[in-house]
């Protein structure tokens, strides 16, 4: 059998023009941790940092060679070797941002969720659309190893027409170690699980209903919901599960994900979770009867989810600047993931299920 560990097609694509001057908002764990460290495999040019705690940026800006630490968003938009601006805050600090960027007709990438107020997200797409530049969604587990192979695999049709598909993770998150969401009444689902959602919806598209129930764990540190189970419903033969647990205490501690179709399957492991932060590489098993011969195929990926899909969003940033177009996470597109997100929400307030339409 020929090795088609390179043809899975997951990496994510980067076009001929990659030294766009960025320039970073935020300064905080996951710049450190993601966002540089991702940029710099890739070889990105990152023009400076700014950050409201200088003595943060600064430190930053030494331990990724960073060259300009700018002593305000304003100094920062106003340097002309500022092509791109990355926005890594929490989500209720971006429609001023971005009300900053886009008059300087800086291109963006936004943190996610792009707010956790809806009519607020509307409003930050418009202003990027009004100001004529390309501004996408920080959505990195589209770029996910196990997610992309699972995209290749349906788009050629080796996994026939699709059945079901699970997302079943059961960890043990301390939400202490990021103290402003202790207190966000919504926890999982718009800061955890919003990365399965707009994977689901990456690889099947945007569901007809959601059907979700949240709930909290004995004694639990957060105010928000950090058990849930989530429900969509495509059609009629087709349905996805999402079911996540913050509260597993035990060794057994698990993060898969499974895609059943008429032609075969695709089941892998998110690396990443087992052992948060350091983590293990992605799995992905898959069988086909579409292809002749009938493949199975067992891979190991070189790659994590953190930091290496966060050179997707922004790269397919990069193609769409040159290329003209809209990126695949453009803010549009991520105006789908959070009415399913809000849908959600409404789902377990009402009881019922809930049409992603309803939500404006």
């Amino acid at each position: 059998m020929p090795n088609l560990s390179l043809d899975l097609d997951y990496r994510p694509k980067l076009g001929k023009k990659q030294d766009y001057g960025i320039g970073i908002i935020g300064a905080g764990a996951i710049v450190n941790v993601a966002h540089l460290p991702a940029y710099r495999k890739a070889g990105f040019h990152v023009a400076g940092i700014t950050d409201l705690d200088q003595n943060r940026a600064a430190a930053t800006a030494r331990q990724f060679k960073v060259p300009n630490v700018y002593p305000s968003v304003e100094a920062l938009l106003n340097d002309p070797a500022v092509e791109i601006v990355d926005i890594a805050v929490p989500p209720w600090h971006q429609l001023e941002l971005v009300k900053q960027v886009t008059a300087a007709g800086k291109h963006l990438l936004c943190q996610k969720p792009l707010s956790n107020d809806y009519t607020e997200a509307v409003a930050i797409v418009e202003m990027g659309e009004a100001a004529g530049v390309k501004l996408a969604v920080n959505q990195q587990m589209r770029w996910d190893q196990v997610i992309r192979a699972s995209r290749t695999l349906l788009d050629r049709g080796w996994l026939g027409e699709p059945v079901s598909a699970t997302i079943d993770v059961s960890i043990l998150t301390d939400w202490r170690a990021w103290p402003w969401l202790l207190e966000v009444e919504g926890l999982d689902l718009m800061y955890h699980s919003i990365h399965y959602f707009d994977s689901f919806r990456s690889l099947f598209g945007q569901p007809e209903r959601v059907w979700s129930s949240g709930s909290t764990y004995p004694g639990q540190p957060a105010k928000g919901e950090t058990r849930t189970l989530t429900v969509f419903e495509y059609t009629d033969s087709f349905r996805a599960l999402i079911s996540t647990n913050h509260n597993n205490q035990s060794d057994d501690v698990y993060a898969t994900i499974r895609v059943d179709g008429t032609e075969g399957y695709a089941a892998g492991t998110f690396g990443l979770l087992y052992n948060y932060p350091h983590g293990r590489p992605d799995t992905l098993t898959f069988s086909s009867r579409k292809v002749y011969p009938h493949i199975s195929f067992d891979h190991r990926f070189e790659e994590m989810w953190v930091p290496d899909s966060f050179i997707g969003p922004m790269g397919e940033l990069m193609v769409a600047i040159e290329q003209d177009r809209a990126p695949e996470t453009n803010g549009r597109d991520n105006l789908q993931t959070l009415q399913l997100v809000h849908a959600a929400y409404r789902s377990m307030a009402e009881h019922r299920a809930v049409s992603p339409g309803e939500i404006k």
